[in-house]
């Protein structure tokens, strides 16, 4: 018997992949074909095609073995909910929420997906200016390892920090003073490409030479670097040009989404109940969809650029 809130979940979570795969049973019989019965209830082509289709593109000699896989999935999956039917669990107020929920989902990201449909290919022109304006992710990319002092906390010590570096103390005194004052600390060695990297932090690294030292400001503490070598390792304009491309488009899509929230929120009328309303010297709360700073861009950035540059090696 499912009782317990992790099994709840669990069936919510098989019933609403049910609902998705049992598409295909309201369709018209005549354009699709019965793969399977289980007890009084049919598993049709449509239903396992549909389930393929999320796995991405399978290759043509591995997709029948594919398609049985999913039909045996299927069949789990019936058996399962036929019996969770017959219990009654499907009237269960925790999991009649979670396909509420799950239904909110799908048909909320159905209609995002066709909104950034309207996104259009970038162009040459807009994958070359992207290429040039960021040389030190590309014509200028380098590989930098380098010694890494993180303090957690401890903004109040930068001055101390400064005046020791001014006096050209070396790394090895810097993590002796850390465990005098019983700062928490850690030590890293790192190697990281430019686009695994901050992109506000490239300049800096891009002006330091071997052996220099340099702190840098984090959310929640402070960081030490001692540059210990660079590589340059610098990718074509040819080369870098499909993930460009591919990163523009995503962004592309990301604006539009959030636009459109935002055109959906300015002419809704939305009214705040309960201990959610609000007070008149509350200012009200920004959009989940809300574009993020420019640092979470750039991790955006740095993360995409870094998956399709680790492809070309």
């Amino acid at each position: 018997m499912y009782s317990t809130p992790k099994q709840k979940a669990a069936l919510a979570m098989i019933l609403a992949v049910m609902i998705l795969a049992a598409c295909g049973k309201s369709a018209d019989k005549t354009n699709t074909q019965v793969a399977a019965k289980v007890n009084k209830d049919e598993i049709s082509v449509h239903q396992i095609n549909f389930l393929l289709s999320r796995a991405g593109q399978i290759p043509q000699e591995q997709l029948k073995p594919a398609s049985r896989q999913a039909l045996e999935r299927l069949i789990d999956q019936e058996l399962m909910v036929q019996k969770a039917t017959e219990s009654k669990l499907d009237r269960d107020p925790a999991i009649m929420q979670s396909l509420e929920a799950s239904r909110h989902q799908i048909l909320a990201q159905a209609y995002m997906n066709k909104v950034m449909g309207a996104a259009s290919k970038p162009t040459d022109a807009e994958v070359r200016d992207y290429y040039d304006k960021h040389p030190e992710l590309f014509s200028q990319r380098r590989v930098f390892r380098f010694q890494q002092l993180s303090i957690a906390g401890g903004k109040e010590l930068v001055p101390e920090i400064q005046q020791m570096l001014s006096a050209n103390k070396s790394m090895n005194d810097l993590v002796s003073w850390a465990k005098v004052k019983n700062l928490r600390y850690t030590t890293n060695a790192v190697v990281k490409p430019a686009e695994q990297l901050p992109l506000e932090l490239l300049p800096r690294l891009n002006q330091m030479k071997d052996g220099n030292i340099g702190l840098i400001n984090e959310n929640g503490g402070i960081s030490i670097i001692q540059l210990l070598a660079s590589q340059d390792q610098p990718v074509d304009e040819k080369a870098a040009g499909s993930m460009i491309q591919q990163f523009l488009l995503n962004k592309q899509k990301t604006q539009i989404a959030d636009n459109e929230v935002k055109q959906l929120r300015s002419t809704a009328k939305i009214e705040y109940m309960g201990e959610f309303a609000k007070k008149e010297d509350e200012k009200p709360a920004a959009p989940a969809t809300t574009p993020a700073p420019a640092k979470a861009d750039n991790a955006k950035a740095a993360e995409s650029i870094s998956k399709g540059i680790s492809g070309l090696k």
